[in-house]
């Protein structure tokens, strides 16, 4: 189950890969029933949508990060 919190960035990088992908696919799922949750009427807490949508786009953010150092990383070798 996704942190019911802020999650920072440095300990986004500190977890696998694929811890990353678990994590984001969680937090896609509670996104979605949140969302359904609001349509319906019956959210509790407005808030964690904010939340969970700023935390799936910190994490996708630090694992473009990697992905283009890591281009740049081959790119200065070759």
């Amino acid at each position: 189950m996704p942190p019911k919190h802020k999650i920072r960035a440095e300990d986004i990088r500190a977890m696998r890969l694929e811890d990353r992908l678990k994590l984001l696919k969680e937090m896609r799922v509670e996104l979605i029933t949140l969302r359904y949750k609001a349509s319906v009427g019956t959210l509790t807490n407005p808030g964690r949508l904010r939340e969970l949508r700023r935390n799936i786009a910190r994490t996708l953010t630090v694992m473009r990060e990697e992905e283009l150092r890591g281009a740049r990383g081959e790119a200065k070798q070759g």
